[in-house]
């Protein structure tokens, strides 16, 4: 399973960076709409609704997303949605802690609004509008991967105590640690790569290597309430779509934000 695991993951990061780097923007946002529109069925699991329902989730989720693209072109607005984002993920640790039990059928389908919409709008318009948006949009998902990747391996070999047992019992504090120092290191090359300050852009991407954290568990406790152990079977070793992108989700509206008040976007 974990040579699966790596195997496929080296696999989707070069066809990823290829399709980024060096297909048009249509191409990349088409790309990044699939999974977008993959990500949405498996989240219409979370309902436990009905085919067509599920069906016509994913078809309003699409419809929503076309429209928010447009209607966040002015910079105000997009960074507007971004603070939507962050506002949602600060929810999402309340619920977490507070009623990780509770889980109502119109909750889980506003939390799939506000956690796939923001940020397929934002790694389309970073990767449209932005200089260097090819790049600055694979850093971001490179970061989340990184926080994400680093807490599978140190949980797995040095995990010990707990982080949610009421939501995700696998997932440990030593594997949150291991995720960050991955994060920590990623955050530093890209400091150095895009020649930002590393006393600034370091702690922000920490911030939103932290904020993944609260993306992977959200969609554990989704997943828990249904009795679903992976959101689907598309990618041998790693599960579902929503299983690779759930830290994403979290940290692109942030990492996102402080880019804008950092004056790399707009």
């Amino acid at each position: 399973m974990l040579r699966a695991r790596v195997l496929t993951a080296l696999a989707l990061a070069t066809l990823l960076i290829a399709a980024m780097l060096y297909s048009p923007v249509s191409i990349s946002a088409a790309i990044l709409a699939l999974i977008l529109l993959i990500g949405a069925w498996e989240w219409s699991a979370f309902l436990a609704v009905a085919l067509p329902w599920r069906t016509l989730y994913v078809v309003a989720l699409a419809a929503l997303g076309l429209a928010g693209f447009q209607y966040t072109r002015a910079p105000m607005r997009f960074e507007s949605l971004m603070e939507l984002g962050i506002a949602w993920w600060l929810v999402a640790l309340i619920w977490l802690i507070w009623a990780p039990q509770r889980v109502a059928r119109l909750a889980a389908a506003v939390a799939g609004i506000l956690a796939l919409l923001p940020t397929w709008i934002a790694l389309v318009h970073i990767d449209a509008y932005w200089g260097r948006g090819a790049q600055w949009t694979l850093f971001i998902l490179a970061l989340a991967f990184a926080a994400d990747t680093g807490a599978f391996f140190a949980g797995r070999q040095f995990g010990r105590v707990h982080l949610a047992p009421r939501v995700s019992p696998n997932k440990t504090w030593e594997g949150v640690l291991g995720g960050m120092a991955l994060a920590l290191v990623v955050a530093s090359l890209g400091a150095a790569w895009f020649g930002v300050s590393a006393a600034v852009f370091v702690p922000l991407c920490l911030a939103a290597a932290g904020f993944s954290v609260i993306g992977d568990l959200t969609e554990s406790l989704l997943k828990r309430h249904v009795h679903l152990k992976d959101s689907g079977r598309l990618f041998p070793g790693h599960g579902g779509v929503l299983d690779r992108i759930d830290s994403v989700t979290a940290a692109t509206p942030v990492m996102t934000l402080g880019l804008i008040w950092l004056g790399v976007g707009h």
